[in-house]
C-alpha cells in the first residue's frame, strides 16, 4: 500500500506540470506579443491582397480604356481619309506620334564672332558694378574725343 501515495504524488505532478505549462502559455506577456503580432500579420496580409485587387482592377480599366481610344482613332482616322477622298484632296501621309519631331527647327548661328557689349555696361574690364562707373575726372577733358556710347 505504500506505492498508492507514491502513485498520487506522480500523477498530482504530472498534471500540475501540465496545467502550469498551459497557464504560463495562455498567461505569459511573449505569448501574448506574439498572438498579436500573428494577428497583425494576418490583417497587413488580407489589406495587401485587397491593395492587389484594386491595382488589378485599375490596370484592367486603363487597358479597356486604351483599347477604346485606339478604336476610336482608328475610325477617326478612316473618318479622315473619307472625307479628305470626298473632297478630291490628296491622300494625307499618316506620321505616327513616335516619329514626328516636335522639336523648333532653328536657324543655325554664327558662333565666331563674339557676342556685342551691351549697351549699358561700361568700356573696360570692370563692367557695370565697378566702384568708379560713371564718374569722371575733373580734370581731364576727353569727353570731345570720344562720343557717347548709346
Amino acid at each position: 500500500m505504500e506505492s498508492e501515495p507514491l502513485t498520487y504524488a506522480a500523477i498530482g505532478l504530472v498534471i500540475g506540470l501540465i496545467i502550469g505549462a498551459g497557464c504560463y502559455r495562455l498567461l505569459s506577456k511573449s505569448q501574448r506579443q506574439l498572438a498579436s503580432l500573428r494577428q497583425t500579420l494576418l490583417e497587413r496580409e488580407h489589406q495587401v491582397a485587397s491593395l492587389k485587387n484594386g491595382v488589378s482592377h485599375q490596370l484592367s480599366s486603363v487597358h479597356e480604356s486604351l483599347a477604346t481610344i485606339r478604336q476610336e482613332a482608328d475610325e477617326l482616322e478612316k473618318k479622315l481619309q473619307d472625307d479628305a477622298g470626298h473632297w478630291q484632296l490628296d491622300q494625307l501621309t499618316h506620321r505616327p506620334a513616335e516619329l514626328t519631331d516636335l522639336r523648333p527647327v532653328t536657324e543655325p548661328t554664327d558662333t565666331l564672332s563674339a557676342p556685342a557689349t551691351p549697351r549699358d555696361y561700361a568700356d573696360g574690364q570692370n563692367g557695370t558694378l565697378s566702384e568708379h562707373f560713371g564718374l569722371k575726372d575733373k580734370d581731364t577733358r576727353d569727353d570731345a574725343a570720344t562720343p557717347p556710347r548709346y
